[in-house]
């Protein structure tokens, strides 16, 4: 008999040992969930699963973007609303201000009204904002929402400026200043600005630059009582000289006109020209003429009634809705229907952005959902085969455990035949 016992050892400890190992991975496996723990259990299965990993997560946080998307715009939206029913109040004073069943005092009530509602307009425009941006300035152009897992999956956005002036609502009537000279305050000849009323809304005071006008309040007598000063946080108000043409703000310039140069005309806000100067009086373009180089006034023209003065920017500057006499009035009507379109139409807009994210969010929503499960597929492990697998190892073990102890007996007999 030859004593083979130690090879007998050799090769069932080596046979425990694989099943120790091939043990240990899948109770990993079976404890981790992942078929794939390393590298090394499927280098190409771990470079798939990554990639679709990124795609996965990128795909929700598009998700996300989408959903931010939304919710930016129906802030936006939810503030033209609001727009939009200021706007069919207006109408609906223009409207009760153009029949002459209302008296001039009338129809000056119902221009401040007016002109409350337009500033309103321009307040929202310019306090509407999402995440501290602003929506209805004009500002928020060329803007992306990222809604893809990878580079350039956006798209554009862009929200119009929806101000007042923008909507050509602003203010209306505009009441020009009177520059008077007279005592303030105590002091002799001192320039002041005086509404329609006789209030004083603006004095001239200040050294340098430092110069300008300024609200009454802001200005005191000085110690001797023979001038003006500032008080202290006092500021300029911005005083601008101004022409108006029944009753809106109109821009004078010098320009060819009829081919005759250098000819005071005014101008609407749309560069319109809407009358023009002859001699010392103002005439509507088509009352004009060319003579003999000049410009002349036709037979039986009217002259317009063109004021010019001073105004303070933001007390009813607008030139957009005047409602203080019946033509203008009427004229506000469409005016007023064209900004609900304006509004109209940048809602429409916004509307369907909106649908199409929600669109977008289904879809991003169904890829992930479906690439999540291929993943799996690749990266997680089959719980009954690697159940199976842990078993049969388990008893590989056991019984290579009791192999081992019977190859350790096997000198025993050597020893009985020496006996």
């Amino acid at each position: 008999m030859r004593i083979n016992n130690n090879l007998m050892a050799m090769n069932t400890h080596r046979q425990l040992g694989i099943s120790n190992t091939s043990g240990s991975k899948s109770m990993e496996k079976l404890s981790s969930g992942f078929r794939i723990n390393r590298a090394g259990d499927d280098a190409a299965g771990l470079a798939i699963s990554e990639k679709m990993r990124g795609q996965i997560r990128g795909l929700t946080q598009a998700s996300r973007n989408a959903q931010d998307g939304i919710s930016l715009i129906q802030t936006a939206e939810g503030a033209l609303n609001e727009t939009h029913a200021i706007l069919q109040r207006m109408r609906e004073l223009a409207v009760q201000s153009s029949t002459d069943t209302n008296t001039d005092d009338d129809r000056k009530e119902i221009q401040k009204e007016i002109d409350q509602l337009a500033t309103e307009i321009t307040r929202i425009s310019t306090t509407t904002q999402f995440n501290t941006m602003d929506l209805l300035d004009g500002t928020y152009e060329d803007k992306k929402f990222h809604i893809g897992a990878n580079e350039a999956q956006n798209t554009t956005i862009a929200i119009s400026n929806m101000s007042a002036e923008a909507l050509k609502v602003a203010g209306g009537a505009v009441e020009l200043l009177d520059e008077v000279e007279e005592e303030y305050l105590g002091v002799e000849n001192q320039t002041v600005l005086k509404d329609g009323e006789g209030n004083i809304v603006a004095v001239k005071a200040g050294e340098d630059d430092a110069e300008g006008w300024y609200a009454p309040g802001d200005v005191k007598a000085n110690t001797d009582g023979d001038a003006l000063e500032l008080v202290d946080g006092a500021t300029k108000l911005d005083v601008k000289e101004g022409v108006t043409l029944d009753g809106n703000l109109v821009t004078k310039v010098e320009e060819e006109y009829l081919g005759v140069e250098d000819r005071t005309v005014l101008k609407d806000r749309e560069e319109n020209i809407v009358a023009v100067k002859v001699g010392d009086e103002w005439y509507a373009p088509g009352d004009v003429e060319e003579d003999s180089g000049s410009l002349a006034a036709k037979t039986d023209a009217e002259a317009l009634d063109v004021k010019e003065g001073s105004y303070i920017e933001g007390e009813g500057t607008g030139a957009g809705i005047n409602v203080s006499t019946q033509e203008a009035a009427d004229k506000a009507i469409t005016v007023i229907n064209d900004a609900i379109s304006t509004v109209s139409s940048e809602r429409s807009k916004l509307g369907a952005m909106q649908n199409r994210l929600e669109h977008t969010i289904k879809n991003l929503d169904n890829t992930a959902e479906n690439l999540q499960a291929a993943e799996a597929r690749i990266r997680d492990v089959d719980m009954a085969k690697e159940i199976m697998e842990f078993t049969k190892q388990n008893i590989l073990q056991q019984a290579a455990t009791a192999m081992l102890a019977q190859a350790n007996m096997a000198p025993q007999s050597v020893l009985q035949l020496l006996g």
